[in-house]
């Protein structure tokens, strides 16, 4: 079989090569006249609506977008779709609340993790630094897996060529400027970001004439929105529960509450960024529906592209190409900043060294490069991201439970985000979904209901999630 090819490969590499080196420039350029550690770190406190809130929304909506919905919609129906885009927007909101409190309470913070570090003392605030920095590494794969699997399934280019760019261009200006840099650059892409979805759903929409809408999906996949199927309930607590996880632990997302000029900015900030957010999740995740009622042997992390690309268009190419590349510019340069700002502000307490900056980039380099080795390889994309979230589930609600309980001891925390880990790591499904460590592996399958083992992925991040609250009790 012959690969349908969308976009001659040199053509491909020219415009990957020509963004990646305008965001390079441009956030060189930008925060050459902002110096100093605070402006890396936080842009000196000093951050207006207008740019949070392109930049809260940007980050958030890294090329996951273009995968992640689409992806989980064509099995877990209208459900994956709804807690999917309540998931993406829901931190926003708590964070109205949330954020008031911390700031009041740690002015002068940084980071979660220096929080964590004056609530909790020190052995907490380690594990909660090995946390962070593990599953932002695994996001930072996901995200350059799914640009570089995208830009292959569109013009045949080798995987290693696009990540090189895409993690070189944005480690380069994101080490260099830091924080104000990723802001900047953040704003260029939410414009860029808008004005590609609403290009590429108009035609979407148009292309598909009459066939984008709830008939269709009722015609040809009835199941995907019954009440009846199981799935639609399990997937929208799954996704709801995993992607709220993830950003309301997100170091990014703190970054910019504490770069906030001043708590009326962030409220407002969060606000707009809730309502901008949850419609484009809730579209990205229906073009699965409609994907996979058009074709049932739909390959779902291709779900929104097979629907997009049903005539050959290079326009449409080129435009998906643009759209994915900032997508993931904006995210990747969020998290390698994320990632430096935890190993600036604590560094000295973990490895004693006298130039935390200089560490910070190091590792940051040593973590890109493999990132590099591991998206090379073109691993599946919606599993590493619920990787990845699955770690923050399990420590989010001991985390934040503690800000509220004075008598919350750190022992009782420690114990419980273990055995949150422990709990969901014995539910994660294997890459093929069919078995895990405890089901199918420890125990045979034989042994357990159907049911149970086709919800692997629903009992991993609810043990994950909820088994801490247990822990809690523990004296």
């Amino acid at each position: 079989m012959i690969k349908e090819i969308y976009l001659n490969q040199s053509n491909t590499i020219f415009i990957i090569i020509s963004l990646s080196l305008l965001f390079l420039i441009i956030g060189i350029l930008y925060s050459k006249k902002y110096k100093g550690i605070d402006n890396y770190l936080l842009a000196n406190r000093s951050v207006g609506t207008l740019s949070l809130t392109t930049s809260l929304v940007a980050s958030a909506l890294g090329t996951w977008i273009l995968f992640g919905p689409a992806s989980a919609a064509t099995w877990g129906g209208i459900g994956a779709v709804i807690g999917y885009a309540l998931g993406t927007a829901f931190p926003f909101f708590i964070l109205i609340f949330l954020s008031k409190k911390i700031r009041n309470f740690y002015p002068n913070c940084r980071t979660l993790i220096e929080i964590v570090r004056l609530k909790y003392g020190k052995s907490l605030y380690k594990l909660i630094l090995i946390l962070s920095v593990l599953y932002m590494t695994v996001f930072l794969i996901a995200e350059v897996t799914a640009v570089a699997v995208l830009i292959n399934f569109i013009s045949d280019t080798d995987l290693w060529i696009t990540a090189l760019i895409i993690i070189s261009c944005s480690l380069i200006y994101t080490l260099y400027g830091g924080l104000r840099a990723s802001l900047f650059t953040d704003n260029i892409q939410f414009v860029l970001l808008m004005i590609l979805l609403v290009v590429s759903f108009s035609y979407l929409i148009s292309f598909n004439q009459g066939g984008f809408n709830l008939t269709f999906i009722e015609e040809n996949k009835p199941n995907l929105l019954s009440l009846n199927y199981f799935p639609n309930f399990t997937s929208a607590l799954t996704f709801f529960i995993a992607v709220a996880a993830t950003n309301l632990f997100h170091q990014g997302n703190w970054q910019r509450v504490y770069a906030a000029k001043n708590y009326k900015v962030l409220k407002k900030s969060l606000i707009i960024s809730f309502l901008i957010v949850i419609p484009i999740v809730f579209l990205m995740g229906f073009s699965g529906l409609i994907s996979v009622s058009a074709n049932s042997e739909v390959i779902p992390d291709l779900a929104f592209f097979e629907l997009l690309f049903k005539d050959q268009f290079e326009i449409v190419a080129i435009v998906i190409i643009v759209l994915a590349i900032s997508l993931t510019v904006s995210s990747v340069d969020t998290l390698i900043n994320a990632i430096s700002s935890l190993i600036i502000v604590d560094s000295d307490r973990v490895f004693k060294t006298r130039d935390s900056l200089f560490l910070s980039k190091i590792i940051v380099i040593i973590l890109c490069l493999i990132t590099f080795f591991i998206a090379s390889k073109g691993f599946s994309i919606l599993y590493l991201f619920l990787l990845a979230d699955l770690l923050c589930c399990s420590a989010v609600l001991t985390i934040f439970y503690g800000f509220y309980n004075k008598s919350f001891s750190v022992k009782t925390a420690f114990i419980s985000i273990l055995v949150g880990i422990c709990a969901g790591l014995l539910f994660f499904p294997s890459p093929d979904f069919s078995k895990s460590i405890l089901i199918g592996t420890f125990i045979s399958i034989d042994f357990f209901p159907t049911y149970v083992s086709q919800s692997l992925l629903f009992l991993s991040f609810i043990f994950a999630t909820f088994v801490p609250i247990i822990a809690w009790k523990i004296k």
